[in-house]
């Protein structure tokens, strides 16, 4: 599913608890500090929410430039799309 400057690729598995894997690519954020940013923001939101998270394996991958983003806009994009996932 995508939001504004994430892509959550996700799939069920057998284990107790979600998984999450960060992807930022050179494309999108040019300067390593700043993806860096990204995928720290990625983390600490799963972080927060890991136990409403179903058991899932979560790839978040950016797919929109973030130059002008803020680190709240980032927290939203990433919040909602986790709230979307599908619940079974």
């Amino acid at each position: 599913m995508r939001g504004r400057f994430y892509i959550l690729h996700y799939r069920p598995n057998e284990l107790d608890t979600a998984r999450l894997g960060v992807v930022a690519a050179k494309k999108l954020a040019k300067r390593a500090n700043v993806r860096n940013l990204v995928k720290r923001i990625a983390r600490e939101v799963f972080r927060r929410q890991r136990e409403a998270v179903p058991c899932m394996d979560l790839v978040v991958r950016l797919h929109a430039p973030v130059a002008k983003a803020t680190r709240a806009e980032l927290n939203l994009d990433l919040h909602a799309l986790l709230q979307r996932l599908p619940r079974s």
